[in-house]
C-alpha cells in the first residue's frame, strides 16, 4: 500500500503545467509590482528617482528612505511563493523613523485571505484537518499542515462571534420555526452528547433565515429561555406564528416570553411518537390512518378524520389514540391559515433538514472539538453558502393572519 502510494505521488510530481508554472511566475512578479506600487506612494517618488517636486517642497514630499529588501513565502490559491518585499523607513512628525508596514501583505501574513478561505471550506465540506491537508497538498505545495487548518478554521471564530451579538431589531421576522438536535463533542477529553438548540425564522418575503444556534446540556425550559431570552434582547420582534417539536422544556420557555402566540406542533415528531407506542406489526395501519387525517384537504375533513382516527384506536390500541390526544388542537393549529401554507407549516422539517446534512459532513469527525466548534460549523455550513435555504412554500399568504377560533376537533 505504501509502495502505490509513493508512485501516486511521484506521478502527480512530473505532471508538469507550464500553465500553473507561468501563473505563478506572473504571481510573483505582480504581488512584487503591487507592494513596490505601495511604497512609492508612501515614499511620494519611484525607486531610483528623485521627487519631481524641485526645492524646498521636493524635501518636504520626501518622508523615508529605502534600504533593502527581505524575501517572505507566501501561499496563496496560486501555490506557494518566494517574493521580495522592499523595506523603508519612514519619517515621524517628531524627527525619528519608523519602519515602513505594507496594507496589502501583513506582518507575518503566510497565506492569502482566499487560501484560508478554500483551506475552511475543505473542512466545511466535511472533511477532517488530516484529510484537508492531503487534499491541498498538490494545490499549496505541502505547505498546509493539520496545524495550519486548525488555525484558520478560528480565524472564522471572529465573525461567528459578531454575527451571535448582531441587532435583529430590522428583520422583519413573522414566523419562528424552532427545534434541537445531538451532537458529541469532546470535553474534558471524554466524548459528550450536547444539544445544539436551533432557531429559523421566516421573513415576511417568506425566506428562511438561521436566527440563533446554541450549544446546550439538553432540551431543557431554562435552556430554552436563554435562547429565546437572547433573542428579545437583541431585538427580536413578536413572532406571529411558531412551529416547535414538541419538546416540554421548550412548550414552557415559550409560555414564559410569546404566551398567546399560534403553536404548532410538528406532525412529523408526533407520528414518530404514536409509533413509538404499539408494536410495529401496526406501524402501516397508523401511518394510514394519521396521514389521511394530517394531509387532509380541508379543515372539516381534518375534524372528521380526526374523529375516526381516536374512535377507532381507543378499541384497537389504546395507547396511540391517547398519545394523538396528548398534542391537542396544537397539532392542527396549520388548518388556521390558508391550505397554500400548510405543507411548511405542519413540521419543523426546515431545521430537520439542516440537521442531517449538519451531521453528513460531520460524520468524518466522530467526536468534534467542542460544543463552540459544533455550534459554529452549523452556522459556517449557511453563512459560507455551502447550504443555502429557500422560501417557504406558500409565501405569497404570509401576510394572511390565522383565524381567531380553530377548526372543531371535538371527538
Amino acid at each position: 500500500m505504501q509502495h502505490a502510494t509513493e508512485m501516486a505521488v511521484d506521478l502527480f510530481d512530473n505532471w508538469f503545467d507550464p500553465i500553473e508554472t507561468e501563473v505563478r511566475a506572473r504571481a510573483r512578479q505582480f504581488i512584487e509590482e503591487l507592494i513596490r506600487g505601495e511604497l512609492d506612494s508612501a515614499l511620494a517618488r519611484p525607486r531610483y528617482e528623485r521627487s519631481k517636486i524641485a526645492g524646498n517642497e521636493a524635501g518636504s514630499c520626501v518622508t523615508g528612505h529605502r534600504h533593502g529588501s527581505r524575501t517572505r513565502s507566501l501561499t496563496g490559491t496560486f501555490g506557494p511563493i518566494e517574493i521580495a518585499v522592499p523595506r523603508a523607513r519612514l519619517t515621524t512628525p517628531d524627527g525619528g523613523t519608523s519602519e515602513w508596514k505594507s496594507q496589502a501583505l501583513r506582518a507575518y501574513q503566510r497565506r492569502t485571505l482566499a487560501a484560508d478561505a478554500l483551506i475552511a471550506s475543505s473542512y466545511l465540506a466535511g472533511t477532517n484537518t488530516r484529510r484537508v491537508r492531503r487534499a491541498l497538498a498538490a494545490l499549496f505545495g505541502g505547505t498546509v499542515g493539520k496545524d495550519t487548518v486548525s488555525r484558520t478554521w478560528r480565524k472564522v471564530k471572529g465573525d461567528w462571534d459578531a454575527w451571535n451579538s448582531r441587532s435583529l431589531a430590522d428583520e422583519p421576522i413573522v414566523r419562528l420555526i424552532l427545534d434541537g438536535t445531538v451532537v458529541r463533542v469532546r470535553l474534558d477529553r471524554k466524548a459528550t452528547s450536547i444539544s445544539l438548540l436551533v432557531v429559523l425564522g421566516v421573513r415576511a418575503d417568506g425566506q428562511k433565515v438561521l436566527l440563533a444556534i446554541k450549544s446546550m446540556g439538553g432540551e431543557s425550559a431554562e435552556a430554552w429561555r436563554t435562547v429565546l431570552g437572547d433573542l428579545i434582547k437583541r431585538g427580536l420582534k413578536r413572532p406571529e406564528f411558531l412551529i416547535v417539536d414538541g419538546a416540554p422544556g421548550l412548550d414552557k420557555a415559550i409560555a414564559t416570553v410569546w404566551d398567546g402566540v399560534p403553536v404548532q406542533r410538528c406532525t412529523v415528531h408526533k407520528h414518530r411518537n404514536l409509533l413509538a407506542h404499539a408494536p410495529e406489526r401496526l406501524h402501516d395501519e397508523i401511518t394510514a390512518d394519521y396521514n389521511d387525517m394530517i394531509y387532509a384537504t380541508t379543515p372539516e375533513e381534518i375534524a372528521a378524520c380526526r374523529k375516526a382516527f381516536l374512535r377507532k384506536w381507543r378499541l384497537k390500541h389504546r395507547a396511540v389514540a391517547d398519545s394523538l390526544e396528548e398534542a391537542g388542537d396544537r397539532l392542527f393549529t396549520f388548518a388556521r391559515l390558508p391550505p397554500s401554507q400548510w405543507r411548511s407549516l405542519r413540521t419543523t422539517n426546515a431545521i430537520e433538514r439542516l440537521h442531517e446534512e449538519f451531521k453528513r459532513r460531520i460524520k468524518t469527525q466522530t467526536v468534534l472539538p467542542s460544543a463552540d466548534t459544533a455550534a459554529m460549523m452549523f452556522w459556517a455550513l449557511l453563512a459560507s453558502g455551502q447550504i443555502s435555504m429557500r422560501k417557504v412554500d406558500g409565501w405569497q399568504t404570509l401576510a394572511t393572519k390565522p383565524i381567531d377560533q380553530p377548526i372543531d376537533l371535538a371527538a
